[in-house]
């Protein structure tokens, strides 16, 4: 039964109902005879679609950020006619905030069809530089895992007791991918296969080796044994059969559920917040940093399910492909048993595995496909425009 509590007009909870109902319909969404929440369809170009308002109200929110900044950033990115195939050296640098790179960062993810997300906990940034022409190659980040994910659970074979004490050594790549016109030249599985180098092994226990869970407070002595990423896209052509000189880089170990909040944008959150505030309910304040990775999903539900509507309105449908990348010969049994030393035999630098991915993919992609010798800098610029035209649609009643 729908909820019947009174509360002020500019939150009611009619007109936060229709506000939520309309902007499902808008993106296209309908419900089945069981109330749950169907896909207008398949394909990577409806999962575009479907995060397009999401991705042009991030571009709207951060124009003046991209007006103040563009003229002194757009150069770090490399035009087709810059780009020597054979010269390519990446180079990893770390992101500090409150920087230039920083800036930088966050420039070239919005550039990013799928917005990006700010990682949650333990967080590792980096800008993927081209050494051989100083330009921007790509970007990634790590952070903290979600804590419930299926498949890597049951990859491992932990209980809950188990996964509680020794998820601390894994983290999940939160942003991975190339910058046009790199992504042309398969870029991006170049870049996914730098999660697994020493240097990020070494940027890790420099850092977190040591440190105590936010949430447990307990010293954690953690090693980075494992990382998790997902595509945004379903299936990945990019991630799958990452493997070098016989070593997989990127393991495929299942699917999502299809659960999350991504087609809830911010500004209808804060109203679904404010709504859990208005009612007194404890998730009202929740916050991201000491709460978990999840906040952000119970808060929803919380607050859907106070307004009367069934939590499969946070079942969106997208599966998405999980992944992951043993940064130790051994990670799943140590992760497994809790027990057992690192065997690191196998892992190499930055410019070892740079140069086996490049013989691998870049060059012979190269030399069949030349589309990104013709990227130029207004190419990049229009990606960061929002379309502010809202298509129009049958709107399907959500009774």
């Amino acid at each position: 039964m729908e909820s019947s509590i009174t509360i002020p007009a500019f939150t009611s909870e009619a007109s936060l109902k229709r506000k939520l109902r309309k902007h499902l319909s808008n993106l296209g969404f309908h419900k089945s005879e069981d109330g749950s929440l169907v896909l207008p369809g398949s394909g990577k170009e409806i999962v575009r679609n479907l995060h397009s308002v999401q991705r042009n109200d991030r571009l709207k929110k951060n124009q003046d950020f991209i007006t103040q900044n563009s003229s002194k950033l757009v150069d770090h990115f490399a035009l087709g006619k810059e780009i020597d195939p054979a010269k390519i050296r990446p180079v990893l640098q770390k992101v500090h905030s409150g920087t230039w790179e920083s800036d930088l960062f966050r420039f070239a993810s919005l550039t990013w069809s799928v917005p990006v997300s700010n990682g949650f906990g333990r967080r590792l940034r980096y800008l993927v530089w081209d050494s051989g022409n100083n330009k921007l190659m790509g970007i990634l980040a790590i952070g903290d895992p979600v804590f419930n994910l299926s498949v890597r659970d049951q990859l491992i074979g932990w209980n809950s007791d188990e996964r509680g004490q020794r998820l601390a050594n894994i983290l999940d790549a939160y942003v991975l991918g190339a910058i046009p016109p790199y992504n042309y030249l398969l870029g991006g599985k170049l870049i996914a296969c730098l999660l697994r180098t020493k240097e990020v092994y070494s940027d890790f226990l420099e850092i977190y080796g040591n440190t105590k869970g936010i949430i447990s407070g307990q010293e954690k002595h953690a090693r980075l044994l494992a990382i998790t990423t997902s595509s945004s896209m379903g299936r990945s052509s990019v991630y799958n059969r990452l493997k070098l000189d016989g070593t997989h880089y990127l393991k495929p170990i299942g699917y999502t559920g299809g659960w999350g909040h991504f087609h809830i944008p911010d500004d209808l959150f804060s109203n679904l917040r404010e709504y859990l505030r208005t009612i007194g309910h404890p998730y009202a304040d929740m916050h991201r940093f000491g709460n978990g990775p999840n906040w952000k999903l119970r808060t929803t539900r919380a607050a859907l399910s106070a307004l009367g509507f069934k939590a499969d309105l946070l079942k969106h449908g997208i599966q998405r492909e999980v992944f992951i990348c043993e940064l130790a010969r051994n990670s799943l049994e140590i992760l497994q048993t809790g027990k057992g030393a690192p065997d690191l035999s196998g892992l190499l630098s930055v410019d070892k595995v740079s140069k086996l991915a490049l013989n691998r993919w870049i060059l012979p992609r190269s030399e069949r496909m030349q589309e990104y010798k013709f990227w130029q800098q207004s190419d990049l610029l229009n990606l960061l425009k929002v379309n502010w035209q809202t298509t129009s649609c049958e709107i399907k009643r959500f009774a």
